[in-house]
């Protein structure tokens, strides 16, 4: 049984995740600051093995009471995606840096440390992306990921990162946001997809499949130990107008590509997954399978504006 702090457990990654550490028979603490409510746990919370702590990673106080109890820490905890973080750059690099500092100086060199990075960090690519292509983030939140992965590189032993692929699905903590997940909100509600750089080739990963990498990781620790991994799928390479095309199979909706728009990121390249598929890690949830899914719900996600009498 590990006994494992998560940290941002209550978010879209976390509400996937931690059910899935309590199947495994893991103690759980969950530390999060309930910035979106405390629903995304309610189908587990009351989980005989299931801890609940409201705290923030800025408190390295109140963080370092309760990583002294973990084994395991896997640090999802953050502000998400540059649109977030370009609207409030102080508030980024507090939680995104300072908090990742915090957890580091309170963490001992046995306890274990999985990471949340992202494939921002490697900025403008040519070609294919692999672990070892030179890393170079343009937005804040790239350079925040990139900065804490050094944090934890030169003060811990014990860890392994994940470089995400762009994450879509269904999740307890709906994020609509994501490049998927708003392109289906889109076309069910609007009818339309507005889209900028349709040419340019993203990489996907579901949210099942991006929460699943960290059970394998704890299983496979001795082989993973001290190494970076991109998380995804070859099957995840598409570009923005091949998903708009999917979402077309399901959804009849017009769609139109913007002239104006740019991805700050500049993510415009395919990413080669063959470092963790060789350890047997394999994403299962196909884009076309997660488009469905998206399909299935979307239509009962809907914004409330109060300043009109309807829609």
């Amino acid at each position: 049984m590990e006994k494992i702090l998560v940290t941002g457990g209550a978010g879209y990654k976390g509400s996937i995740l931690i059910p899935m550490l309590l199947d495994r028979g893991d103690k759980v603490i969950c530390y999060d600051n309930f910035l979106f409510g405390p629903s995304p746990l309610l189908h587990f919370v009351t989980h005989p093995n299931f801890e609940v702590v409201e705290g923030d990673v800025r408190d390295v106080n109140k963080l370092s009471v309760q990583v002294r109890k973990a084994d395991t820490i896997i640090h999802l905890a953050g502000i998400v995606g540059f649109p977030a973080c370009a609207s409030d750059p102080d508030r980024a690099n507090t939680v995104n840096v300072n908090g990742s500092l915090n957890l580091a100086m309170s963490m001992s060199k046995l306890q274990r440390l999985l990471y949340a990075s992202t494939g921002s960090v490697y900025g403008s690519v040519n070609g294919t992306c692999t672990e070892e292509s030179e890393t170079g983030p343009l937005t804040i939140y790239g350079k925040n990921k990139l900065e804490s992965e050094r944090i934890f590189i030169d003060r811990l032993d014990n860890w392994v990162m994940f470089r995400f692929a762009t994450v879509f699905g269904i999740s307890p903590r709906l994020r609509a946001d994501l490049l998927i997940n708003d392109f289906v909100h889109q076309a069910i509600h609007n009818k339309q997809i507005v889209m900028y750089e349709g040419h340019h080739r993203r990489t996907f990963v579901h949210i099942k499949d991006c929460a699943s990498v960290y059970p394998f990781a704890l299983d496979h620790w001795d082989e993973m130990r001290g190494e970076i991994y991109n998380v995804g799928d070859d099957r995840g390479n598409y570009t923005k107008k091949e998903v708009a095309d999917q979402i077309l199979k399901h959804v009849d909706y017009y769609l139109h590509e913007a002239d104006i728009g740019e991805d700050l990121d500049k993510r415009d390249y395919t990413v080669n997954y063959e470092k963790i598929h060789k350890l047997g890690y394999e994403a299962e949830v196909s884009v076309e399978e997660g488009v469905k899914e998206l399909v299935k719900v979307m239509s009962f996600v809907r914004y409330h504006n109060p300043w009109r009498n309807h829609g």
